[in-house]
């Protein structure tokens, strides 16, 4: 057969036109083996998909998503792709998982909810990779794990030891995407980037006509996926996706080729979903003529047919073939409903939400020390850690020749390259899942937010993929997000916000938040040495408002501690960030107080221990913060006093923030919306309570 895969040409079938003939193939370049092969793995999906939806009829299993009518799409791609190269699978990709070898007995188990399962039961169906099978499941989101792709295929170029090969020659990524899911912004950060970076990814569209019941003409304007490609500068085919050796066959050749020549490359792949999208939401939205079309282009039935009708198979042959997989799965599924149900433990459960790390705090070796900034701390801190990590790729827009919108990297291109130190185009989304995707490989990556307040735009990956896919699948996320933020310089509601508590929400998260140089540099290589997501934040009117002497050599500072950097018996401050600087400057004037001034450093988790300390010392207490009041972490932290340190307490636990508005952009709105003001008056109030 003479591949179309190098062309932009629209050469596969749409869903009006007749089956095609797998005759047109050439006989001499597939042998037997490789033809029963594929045969095989078709069918095997199909069998299993069969049981499973007896199972749900009979309430064993809660919830299937079928892929029946499409396995050709799985089984010719991963089998067209070499056994390290990894796979980004979707709903209906059964054969993707089956076709790499996993258990089915584990699989069962994972169906089921057992323990035994790859989640541990905690997550369904095909929500969950795994690292010795190169495949990376999906969340619910349908379109994040693209961005996912990006970041193992880069990490494919970066990193030959890890990835197989080098610029020039390696291995490439394969992800699956829906018709429906290409509506989403996330795929075309993805694409987007992948094009732009030569990213050796592979983006299969399976286009079925659906988004679960809204039609293709509902969903997108061009007559053929391959149409996109010519504004993102990439190379794209479509296929017959129910013709299994036309999809093995083009997927072998684009892969072939991109191995050498690494860049993105999109395939179409044309089919039908014969069944819902998930069982319980049916298919009365659809034609019956289109089932009835459809129905001849079986790609099951249609290969078989051909592979009787050229003596590759007989009826035997079939028969056997059948067997033995009907075997595997009775016994999977005895094995796996033989399975104990999973038995809750608090304590695994909440441990797990993490990546072990045991913390080694790092002393400073010559006791050299320089006066730093605060912005000259953090860049001495990436500076160190880049030297320190060979496997550490800065990312974030303006960070690389700009040198980063506040000049945090400037210079580090001349050091590292551009290789490590990446400008990225403006998607804040899929560079925060291309970290997550270094990760997956053993990187570690440090994504620049330009402002705390754009990474609403990445809100999903952060929440969803970074801070749930160690508990999910026991899969690491090596990310640290580092968050320019905070008032005080009229910048007005989208440059000014405080969002932490957005994050210490979020557990499967690691918040930082230093008020100083010293702690600057030392929580940020703490969060970078750390194999948890670690959302760094750093206030931007302390970039260049306070310095200090700070150690020159490479130090950590440990991750959930506090730090008591005043000490006085009338009342407790427990703060962190700016609020830090606004207690120690109200406190300077009012001389006839004298306070203890906790600065949290770490956010979540916080130091308990420190803060009921502080409260048995001065049973007064005031928590505040920049944040606005309501759902601020103060009221977190308020409420944990007022439970378990209650009998030390002797006033009522006084919480201060921002007023509960937009931060305003006029330096007088400004200064009311902030609150030292209250904050002072709060501090007084309970000194005379």
């Amino acid at each position: 057969m003479e591949t179309t895969a190098t062309t932009s040409k629209n050469t596969g079938t749409k869903p009006e036109t007749a089956p095609k003939v797998l005759l047109n193939f050439d006989r001499k370049q597939y042998d037997d083996q490789t033809l029963i092969k594929l045969y095989t793995e078709l069918l095997k999906p199909r069998m299993i998909e069969e049981k499973m939806l007896i199972l749900l009829r009979q309430g064993k299993v809660s919830k299937w998503f079928s892929g029946i009518g499409q396995e050709a799409i799985s089984v010719g791609a991963t089998l067209a792709l070499q056994y390290d190269e990894y796979i980004f699978p979707m709903h209906r990709n059964l054969g993707v998982f089956t076709g790499r070898g996993m258990d089915l007995a584990q699989l069962m188990a994972q169906w089921q909810g057992k323990k035994q399962g790859f989640t541990k039961g905690r997550d369904r169906s095909f929500h969950f990779g795994s690292n010795p099978h190169r495949i990376v499941g999906m969340i619910s989101h349908l379109g994040p794990q693209l961005a996912l792709a990006d970041g193992v295929a880069l990490s494919t170029l970066l990193s030959p030891p890890l990835g197989g090969g080098g610029l020039g020659g390696g291995l490439v990524t394969l992800a699956f995407t829906g018709d429906g899911a290409t509506s989403e912004g996330d795929f075309h950060e993805a694409v987007n980037v992948a094009a732009v970076w030569n990213l050796p990814v592979i983006f299969v569209v399976e286009n079925n006509g659906y988004g679960l019941s809204t039609p293709s003409n509902e969903q997108f304007k061009c007559k053929t996926f391959v149409d996109k490609c010519i504004g993102y500068g990439i190379e794209g085919v479509q296929i017959d996706g129910n013709n299994i050796l036309e999809v093995y066959d083009t997927i072998s050749h684009i892969a072939n080729d991109l191995r050498k020549n690494p860049r993105p490359f999109l395939v179409d792949a044309v089919t039908f979903r014969m069944r819902g999208h998930e069982e319980a939401s049916g298919t009365k939205y659809v034609p019956q003529e289109l089932f009835d079309l459809w129905g001849q282009k079986d790609p099951i039935a249609n290969y078989e047919n051909w592979l009787l009708k050229i003596g590759v198979l007989t009826a035997e042959k079939v028969a056997d073939i059948r067997n033995q997989i009907k075997q595997e799965i009775e016994l999977a599924v005895k094995d796996g409903f033989a399975r104990p149900e999973p038995v809750a433990s608090t304590e695994e459960e909440t441990a797990d939400m993490y990546a072990p790390h045991h913390q080694v705090v790092i002393s400073p070796q010559s006791g050299a020390k320089t006066e730093k900034r605060f912005i000259n701390a953090i860049s001495d801190a990436l500076y160190q850690s880049m030297e320190k990590y060979p496997n550490l790729v800065l990312m974030g827009q303006d960070i690389a020749e700009y040198g980063g919108a506040f000049k945090v990297t400037d210079g580090f291109v001349e050091k590292f390259g551009k290789a490590r130190v990446r400008n990225t185009p403006l998607c804040e989304s899929a560079i925060v899942g291309i970290g997550m995707g270094l990760s997956i490989k053993g990187q570690k990556a440090m994504v620049e937010m330009q402002f705390a307040d754009f990474v609403t735009c990445g809100f999903n990956q952060i929440i969803n993929n970074l801070a749930k896919s160690h508990y999910r699948w026991g899969q690491n996320a090596d990310v640290v997000v580092r968050m320019p933020t905070g008032a005080g310089s009229a910048a007005g509601p989208f440059h000014s916000q405080s969002n932490e508590a957005w994050f210490t929400h979020t557990t499967g998260l690691i918040v930082v938040y230093p008020s100083n140089p010293t702690d600057a540099k030392g929580l940020l290589n703490a969060a970078i040495e750390n194999p948890n997501p670690v959302m760094y934040f750093e206030h931007k009117l302390l970039y260049r408002s306070i310095a200090e002497l700070v150690a020159d050599d490479y130090y950590t500072t440990p991750i959930g501690k506090a730090n008591l950097v005043a000490e006085g018996n009338d009342l407790s401050i427990i703060t962190y960030g700016m609020g830090v600087h606004w207690a120690k400057q109200i406190m300077a004037e009012l001389p006839e107080i004298k306070a203890d001034i906790l600065d949290l450093r770490t956010l979540l988790p916080w130091d308990k221990e420190a803060v009921a300390k502080t409260v048995a010392k001065t049973g007064k207490v005031l928590v505040c913060h920049e944040d606005c009041l309501t759902g601020g972490l103060a009221g977190e932290i308020a409420a944990w006093i007022g439970e378990h340190c209650f009998e030390n307490l002797d006033a009522p636990v006084l919480r201060e923030g921002s007023l509960d508005t937009a931060v305003p952009f006029a330096p007088e709105l400004e200064a009311n919306f902030l609150p030292k003001q209250r904050i002072k008056e709060k501090i007084q109030k309970l000194a005379t309570y």
